[in-house]
């Protein structure tokens, strides 16, 4: 089979779907791998640390989608590329499929089968392909570092013959993949950390790492089958913007992170929350491509709302592109891998199998309805 790594062209995408040292391994299992030009430069690899290790470089984008078998790439594929591709080619790649339901039905028309990397199911099987908590992690700790850079103090005590420093006061908002690392990374740089989230569960992990988890009573909370957060009821949204407020207004820093899978985020940090909180301290929204946990924040950057600095954050594992398309590569190998038919050198697409069956939107000139 032909494999293509494609080459991401979006505006301010670094990384790359396939690492050098996962090429070989692709190589190793029978598969013809193209690498299409500079794919991996922004990331650190260049195209003859491809050619190293067997695959093949090419510069004709059109040529090379109209002869893969597999192509793999970050983002989703454009509709004018999805029309070169041959029928019954896999795709894999991040779809944000809820909100790209022409490009869903595109797939379908063009008799490709398409797999969202953001279906993988959370289970044991399917962790090391898990793209969406590996990009995730990256995505907390990148958040802190630049929360770090742009506040106007330091994030750890410091004791000097001028006087002591104060830790700065960092508030984490969801305790999911992102939210965990934001902690840990804040820890590590001494500040003073607390952390929210609807699921009382997460209290444990949250403690673990150092940090004081703020209880707010919002009544009988469930999540999803996927370990995602539910939906907040308006009632419950107000109470715990009420029980927020107080917190807010005694942090240096606030990283939101809550998101809903499929939906518009969360409003939690209205403009009076922000207006209780110190001029020149920080607000970082981890949500902000899907609507944002933070009234006024901004998808293009940073802006200024009451003497508070709101940063919208879009695509932060793509500042440290090398590890972001290292977790990347390793995910797409785990998952080529698992479906791989060595006796017919054939990725099996089998609606069966439980991981295939989360992730495989459409096939066959039909497209699979995910609740």
């Amino acid at each position: 089979m032909r494999l293509l790594c494609a080459k991401e062209n979006e505006a301010g995408e670094t990384r790359v779907a396939l690492v050098p040292a996962d090429a070989k391994k692709l190589i190793q299992l029978g598969f013809e791998v193209e690498v299409e030009q500079g794919a991996g430069v922004s990331a650190g690899f260049a195209d003859d640390s491809y050619q190293a290790v067997g695959a093949t470089i090419n510069s004709d984008r059109q040529a090379a989608l109209r002869s893969a078998d597999v192509v793999l790439k970050i983002k989703a594929p454009t509709a004018s590329d999805i029309s070169l591709f041959k029928k019954d080619s896999l795709s894999v790649s991040f779809l944000d499929p809820f909100r790209q339901s022409e490009l869903v039905e595109k797939f379908a028309v063009s008799g490709v089968r398409a797999v969202s990397l953001e279906l993988i199911p959370r289970s044991t099987i399917a962790q090391k392909m898990d793209a969406l908590s590996s990009q995730a992690s990256l995505a907390g700790y990148a958040a802190v570092i630049h929360a770090a850079e742009k506040l106007d103090r330091i994030f750890p005590m410091m004791m000097t013959p001028a006087g002591t420093l104060s830790a700065a006061k960092v508030l984490v908002i969801g305790v999911g993949v992102a939210g965990l690392q934001a902690i840990a990374t804040a820890k590590r740089l001494g500040a003073r950390v607390t952390a929210f989230d609807t699921r009382p569960v997460v209290e444990e992990q949250v403690k673990s790492l150092g940090a004081k988890f703020l209880k707010i009573d919002l009544g009988k909370m469930e999540q999803t089958e996927q370990g995602y957060a539910k939906e907040l009821t308006p009632g419950q949204l107000e109470l715990q913007k009420k029980g927020m407020a107080k917190a807010c207004a005694e942090s240096d820093v606030v990283i939101t992170t809550a998101q809903v899978f499929g939906r518009q985020a969360p409003r939690i940090i209205g403009k009076e929350m922000l207006s209780g909180m110190r001029p020149g301290s920080l607000v970082l929204d981890l949500a902000v491509a899907t609507g944002g946990n933070v009234e006024g924040s901004d998808a293009n950057g940073e802006v200024s709302i009451n003497g508070v600095r709101v940063i919208g954050c879009l695509n932060l594992a793509a500042t440290v592109p090398q590890h972001a398309s290292q977790m990347l590569s390793s995910n797409m190998l785990a998952f080529i891998t698992h479906f791989w038919d060595k006796e017919n050198k054939r990725v099996r697409v089998d609606a069966n199998d439980e991981i295939m069956r989360d992730c495989l939107l459409t096939a066959d000139g039909k497209v699979f309805r995910k609740n």
